[in-house]
């Protein structure tokens, strides 16, 4: 797909980084959406690079040259992640029954918009569904018959998604406790080193250890049982790993750093029902947590072995 004209409004979410900005602001120009959102968090304190950033990034994200409605939210001051990106994603929300969100370094692919309408349009009141990813973290395989599957994970590099669904967002988890946390991830983790590293980001989200916001996304599908809609083919690359990022950086190999876009054929073939790919899931999950190698870690001998000596004489449980 080579044109196409976006019939959802779109939020655009920036902050510092021109160059990632600019690729991403030309994608969205080129599919001319007639409601445009830009919400940009303000400067850090003591950061003088993030002043010319800042104005940089502003001014590119105005340079809105077709037929549109813009809206913007600036922030003067530095909010951090987890509540300048959660506000502005709020106040889209607020104006807008459903819609598009991308931020400053997800770069889609141009069909990304055309399967956003389609699925917005097509699951507005079907209430299990929460989200619609462009993220496909499959490296090629498919799921099913369709031109997308659904998924018990939301992956944010570029989504779409509902009023309906964000009113129900829990910033801080103040509705849900440790022990309702680990029955829900029990219910829909069947890996013990999964249920583990998602209650340590409970915990350290619940303490305010952990700036952002996405992590409590994925929570409210967990606790209420929402489902995603993923495609199956990959819609979005991540062009924000190494310097300048928040949480994506060079010296941490990311298998699911700038993954290639596809655009995805039409017409959109849909499936047959609302069923979960649930190995779909685990497949993508077990290399994001690294769990075949923790796992033939934890099944060593000699660490068998001490886990049957604490088990035995101190009663420690296992992991």
């Amino acid at each position: 797909m080579t044109e196409y004209k976006v019939q959802s409004p779109v939020l655009f979410i920036v902050f510092n980084r021109p160059g990632t900005t600019q690729q991403v602001f030309d994608r969205i120009r080129a599919v001319k959406p007639s409601r445009l959102y830009i919400a940009a968090d303000g400067p850090r304190a003591g950061r003088p690079d993030d002043d010319a950033g800042c104005a940089e990034v502003r001014r590119i994200v105005q340079n809105v040259d077709w037929d549109c409605e813009v809206k913007t939210l600036f922030s003067e001051v530095n909010k951090g992640c987890k509540i300048a990106v959660s506000d502005g994603i709020t106040w889209f929300f607020d104006n807008e029954e459903e819609g598009i969100v991308l931020e400053d370094d997800c770069l889609p692919a141009t069909s990304f918009f055309a399967f956003c309408d389609q699925m917005l349009k097509r699951y507005r009141h079907t209430d299990q569904v929460f989200h619609i990813a462009g993220t496909n973290k499959q490296f090629g395989r498919q799921w099913g018959e369709g031109s997308y599957y659904f998924s018990g994970y939301l992956n944010v590099w570029g989504w779409a998604s509902w009023r309906r669904v964000w009113r129900q967002y829990d910033r801080n988890l103040e509705r849900y406790t440790d022990e309702s946390a680990e029955a829900a991830l029990k219910k829909v983790m069947k890996d013990r080193f999964l249920v583990s590293d998602w209650l340590y980001i409970f915990r350290k989200l619940k303490s305010g250890e952990i700036d952002t916001w996405d992590y409590q996304f994925n929570f409210l599908a967990f606790f209420e049982g929402g489902l995603s809609i993923a495609p199956n083919v990959n819609l979005i690359t991540n062009i924000g790993f190494g310097t300048g990022s928040t949480h994506t950086h060079a010296d941490k190999p990311d298998p699911f750093a700038f993954m290639p876009i596809v655009e995805m054929p039409m017409p959109i073939v849909h499936p047959a029902s609302i069923v979960p790919q649930t190995e779909a899931d685990a497949a993508f999950l077990r290399k994001e947590h690294h769990l075949d190698a923790r796992w033939r870690e934890y099944m060593k001998p000699g660490k068998r072995l001490v886990r049957w000596y604490k088990r035995t004489f101190e009663g420690k449980k296992d992991l």
